[in-house]
């Protein structure tokens, strides 16, 4: 029987009762009949007798028997055939009893069984669709009465289970719609633009929002120009925002016990604290530097208004929000709400589907009543943000020192414009807000805060200087020009004003670009302290903004009135005025080449203009970029990616255990024959980079070796000392021959000094299912100290003669790498990674978790004797566990013929646990042991991981970013000969084949 059948049987065993049985081939008397049975207990018995009967009175010539069964075997005898289930040997002897109570219940059940099944509705169809084609008529599906009596009934009840659809004009209506829109959003917050997205990207679901990923479009190479030559525009509003307000004091005091000084910048630096510049650092938990990482941070203070207290923004992924919220919450001691806060979407989807029925049961169409009983239509409510619970406060206060922590997240919109054209974008968009001294309309409240504030001639007086100051923007070639992190503060126009006719590319106007006085100062001093103020930071002013908003169907109204078709719009103070914040993103800092590449500008606006702005700004030729966009740009930056890179914070880990799962099952989809074994390549780890146990046995060979002597092959006659070896194992080239084809292969076996393999060297290895190494903050950490990293970026500098080393460490101000200056880092980070960047020098284009190792003394010299010397080879590794999934292939198969074999007679036994348990994990081509000795498993010493590689447009090469350790890395430079100083290996997870790759640490 095939396994199809064999599955399908069981499936109708299962609810039988134990003396019921079901023969594929049943003879004249089904059921037991009148014939004597045998006892209802044994169910084989009872199928023998029938199988024996239906053999006895089979009629026809004996050449039909002979023809399907060989010689010697009769139906009986066959086993599993082609023509059902049969059940071995046929009992000779004719039962001579039964016991009629259990007979009777079997049978009782049988007929129950059949009476549901018949009762059941076996197909989807209706009941005027049963009929036979004669008896069906057209009018039969709406008129009940055309059905024959007998079926009217059912008819009629069918026709009230049926859901009531509404046809597609009534789902469009805007009530509808709306109501549609907020109910989807409920799990994944929708951004304002996610429409726009929705019709042109890939969308993904992270971090609790509803993401354009990449275009559908091929857009790669389009996107890098865009940032190169142009202008890429993406929306960062999912973001989050935690603003801080209280006593500068108190704020500073608490704050600083989250950051170091050693990392860079801190909340105190001055040019930040005046509000002037944007802050980028990395949190700690409260006195915990460098343990426990929390994720990196932009920060921006409101400049000084003459108050005592101060505000303070936070921004940060919404993968650390959680973590940082907690933090902070608990360093301010806040822990009672200010007040409760129930985000709107939820509250009107419910307050709307409540009327939609209530409009239903009324008959009406599009009107409602509200609770003051004015006919009302429901309009778009703004979207809250969807990270937090919506019964969850969203603003804490601290009794003991007032602080308040408030979530502004989705309250406050960003954009961000990479390229060098991002100021012809700006200018050509958003024009400054003219002045208003008098109210437009009484009835509303549009424009009040504008006209209050136009009043006090200080503040038109600012206006104009922050409208001058946006004007010479447009005379500079690129936002890399300004100081690192400018903020300048504006109120705008409405931009759906200046839309224009069709979509054209912005330029800039090269009348412009003069050396003039006013854009070298610009250069030089960036925007004043009190350019950088924006009404954005008043709540309530944005409140107003938002709710006063002219809609796009009145706007479209205004425009059809127009005398001119298509001429310019003057709303005059009907207009909306905007606060908005500039912000300039630096761009490439770190490193000697393409200095301020991918610079722009993040716009900050108040939630409800998102499309309001987007939409014009497309029209000037934007390309938009999504989630994978963004990672390139970091990429071409060789910046750390949050939260990708960042593996000592728990959305690191979080992120790096979501991969591996998705890759593993990637991988279980492939038939073996069309995956990779990366057991006999070498590869321990392919789909997640266990950096504690890296950490660990670099460690553990420091101390084993004490000093740090010859080059990096894990050989130990290579690198033997006084004492110790540096490696304990050694690794043997065996050559046997290759199962399939019977030709000699080499292989890598590492074997310890006792000849045993070696599976069980490091403590806390874990099996390859729980190998997402359970790591706790305190097994590794990133080393981020600048001093620290410009010793080792000095270091890692290549040699090109003529003592240019020296010379550069004596400009950057380093020491000489020696024994005394690198032991003690050695003994303040025993367990430290360091983020590199790689660059191939030949062909070779780096993977995702790509394995960087150390040079052996032979490679080097072969390179330098071949120019074009690619890479060695590493020899192919003997698969351990082959023969172990070949056993359980045979032992499953084995357990499966039993249990057929046994599913009439016996209940499916329960396998083994422990058996089960052991060979869960047993994948053919994964390491599925306890991992070995990670840095000497292979022909060369591994040192680190690649967490994104590519061919780099920007570079012209294969480029990849990762982590090594610290330790490796000082062992690794120590050994290497001066004009070979930053060379190491890459090799990919899926390959052999060493490539030679410059390592190099940019500050």
């Amino acid at each position: 029987m095939s396994g199809a059948r064999e599955k399908k049987r069981a499936k109708k065993m299962r609810n039988q009762p134990a003396s019921v049985t079901l023969p594929a081939e049943p003879g004249p008397f089904p059921g037991g009949g009148s014939r004597a049975c045998p006892p209802s207990g044994d169910v084989r018995s009872e199928q023998q007798y029938q199988q024996q009967k239906f053999s006895n009175q089979s009629s026809g010539p004996s050449y039909r028997k002979d023809q399907y069964f060989p010689k010697g075997q009769n139906r009986g005898e066959r086993g599993r055939g082609r023509g059902g289930w049969q059940g071995g040997r046929v009992s000779e002897e004719m039962p001579k009893y039964i016991t009629v109570s259990t007979f009777a219940q079997a049978r009782a059940a049988e007929i129950n069984a059949m009476l549901k099944a018949v009762a059941q509705k076996s197909s989807n169809s209706l009941v005027f669709q049963t009929l036979p084609r004669h008896m069906r008529r057209r009018a039969m599906s709406h008129n009940i009465k055309r059905l024959p009596r007998r079926l009217q009934e059912i008819a009629r009840k069918e026709k009230k289970e049926q859901s009531k659809t509404k046809c597609r004009k009534a789902r469009r209506r805007h009530i509808n719609l709306v109501a549609e829109f907020n109910r989807r959003q409920r799990k994944n917050i929708w951004l304002e633009t996610h429409i726009w997205h929705a019709k042109r990207f890939h969308m993904v679901k992270k971090w609790g929002y509803c993401l354009g990923d990449s275009p559908t479009e091929k857009s790669y190479r389009a996107c890098y120009r865009a940032m190169t030559k142009h202008c890429l525009l993406q929306d960062l509003s999912y973001y989050c925002c935690l603003e801080l307000t209280g006593k500068e004091n108190e704020l500073l005091k608490q704050l600083a016990r989250i950051c170091s000084i050693d990392t860079g910048l801190t909340f105190e630096e001055a040019c930040c604290l005046s509000g002037r510049f944007e802050g980028s650092l990395n949190l700690y938990r409260a006195d915990r530097y460098p343990e426990d990482m929390l994720g990196p941070i932009t920060f921006i203070w409101k400049p000084r208004d003459g108050s005592e207290n101060r505000q303070l923004w936070i921004w940060m992924h919404p993968a650390l929000k959680q973590d940082m919220l907690r933090e902070l919450k608990a360093v301010f001691q806040c822990s009672e709400p200010e007040e409760i806060y129930i985000p709107e979407p939820i509250t009107t989807t419910i307050q709307e589907e409540k009327q939609v029925d209530v409009v239903l049961s009324l008959g009406k169409k599009r009107k409602k009543e509200d609770k003051e009983g004015e006919k009302a239509v429901p309009v778009k409510k703004i979207i809250g943000d969807g990270t937090r619970d919506p019964f969850q406060s969203y603003s804490w206060i601290s009794q003991t020192t007032g602080i308040v922590i408030s979530d502004r997240t989705m309250e406050i919109l960003r954009y961000r414009l990479i390229g060098p054209l991002s100021h012809s974008v700006l200018t050509e968009t958003l024009k400054a807000a003219s002045l208003q001294t008098e109210v437009a309309d009484s009835e509303t409240e549009l424009n009040n805060w504008w006209v209050e504030n136009c009043k006090d001639s200080e503040k038109v007086s600012l206006h104009q200087r922050q409208s001058a100051i946006f004007e010479l923007l447009e005379g500079m070639s690129s936002p890399s020009e300004m100081p690192p992190g400018t903020i300048l503060g504006l109120t705008v126009g409405d931009p759906r004003v200046n839309l224009p006719k069709k979509k054209t590319k912005a330029m800039p106007d090269f009348e412009k670009y003069q050396d003039n006085d006013k854009v070298r100062q610009l250069y030089l001093e960036g925007v004043p302290v009190d350019c950088a103020h924006s009404f954005i930071w008043d709540q309530d002013i944005c409140k107003n903004v938002t709710e006063n908003k002219i809609s796009e169907q009145d706007l479209n109204h205004m425009r059809a009135q127009l005398l001119v078709p298509g001429s310019h719009l003057d709303l005059g103070p009907c207009e909306s005025k905007i606060p908005i914040l500039l912000v300039q993103q630096p761009g490439k800092m770190a490193g000697e080449d393409r200095p301020g590449w991918g610079s722009g500008w993040d716009i900050y606006l108040p939630k409800g203009w998102g499309m309001a702005f987007w939409i014009p700004f497309i029209y000037r030729g934007v390309r938009v970029g999504g989630l994978q966009e963004a990672l390139k740009h970091s990429e071409y930056q060789r910046t750390p990616h949050a939260p990708n890179d960042f593996p000592d914070c728990q959305a690191g880990m979080q992120f790096a255990k979501e991969l591996e799962t998705s890759l593993l099952e990637k991988f279980k989809r492939r038939p073996p024959a069309k995956r990779a074994n990366y057991v006999k390549l070498g590869t321990l780890s392919p789909f997640v980079c266990p950096w504690g146990q890296l950490t660990k046995n670099w460690e553990g060979r420091m101390k084993a070796s004490g000093e740090f002597v010859h080059p990096s092959s894990p050989h130990p006659e290579l690198c033997a000392t006084e004492g110790h070896s540096f490696c304990d194992s050694k690794a043997e080239v065996v050559k046997e021959a290759s199962p399939e084809t019977g030709e000699v292969e080499e292989t890598m076996e590492i074997i310890s000094s006792e000849g045993v393999l070696k599976t069980e060297d490091v403590i806390g290895a874990q099996e390859f299912g729980e190998r997402d190494e359970t790591m706790t903050t305190s097994d590794f950490i990133v080393l981020r100290s600048e001093k620290l990293l410009m010793q080792l970026s000095a270091w890692c500098y290549p040699t090109a003669g003529k003592d240019r080393r020296l010379r550069l460490i004596s400009r950057l101000g380093q020491k000489e790498m020696t024994e005394d200056v690198f032991l003690p880092i050695l003994m303040s980070y025993p367990r430290a990674l360091v983020w590199v960047n790689l660059s191939l020098l030949r062909k070779g284009n780096p993977e995702l978790h790509a394995m960087i190792c150390i040079p052996a003394e032979d490679d080097l010299v072969h390179l330098s004797k071949d120019k074009l010397f690619c890479g060695p080879q590493e020899p192919k590794h003997r698969d351990i566990f082959k023969h172990k999934v070949q056993k359980l292939k045979e032992e499953k198969k084995k357990k499966k013929k039993d249990n057929t074999k046994a599913l009439e007679s016996d209940p499916p036994s329960v396998p083994d646990k422990k058996t089960t348990e052991e060979h869960e994990d047993l994948i053919l081509g994964l390491w599925s042991d306890a991992l070995p000795d990670i840095t000497s498993h292979c022909s060369r010493t591994l040192l680190g991981y690649v967490t994104r590689g590519d061919f780099s447009l920007a570079a012209g090469c294969g480029e990849a970013l990762g982590f090594v350790s610290l330790t490796g890395l000082l062992y690794m430079l120590y050994n290497q000969p001066a004009d070979k100083k930053g060379l190491v290996l890459l090799r990919t997870p899926a390959s052999l084949q060493y490539r030679f790759a410059r390592l190099n640490i940019e500050v």
